[in-house]
């Protein structure tokens, strides 16, 4: 099992903006071999440096699998707009990919 995560600084006063724009988008995740769960995670606000923390959660079969999506018409249309948000942003997105340790 892989699990791909964005982190996301969100601008103080933009949180309710940030989460329309996952609730209201057009998702296809459903539509792609090997993807099971999508979650989005609020995290604390950081008021001395000016953001909420936001975490995008997606939980693959593989590693290979979310490549595969990485590379997908399906990604390319989940992501074509994203730069008009930018305003939401304190920088841009921190991924991180992890691999489920069996036995643990």
């Amino acid at each position: 099992m892989y699990f791909a995560m964005n982190r996301f600084r969100i601008a103080l006063g933009q949180e309710e903006a940030f989460e329309a724009i996952w609730k209201n988008r057009d998702s296809s995740l459903a539509e792609n071999p090997g993807f099971k769960e999508f979650r989005l995670l609020r995290g604390e606000t950081v008021a001395d440096e000016g953001y909420t923390l936001f975490v995008s959660s997606s939980i693959w079969n593989s590693h290979a699998d979310f490549i595969a999506w990485t590379k997908s018409e399906n990604f390319r249309a989940a992501h074509r707009n994203a730069g008009d948000n930018r305003a939401l942003y304190l920088g841009p997105p921190k991924f991180e990919g992890f691999t489920v340790v069996d036995g643990a």
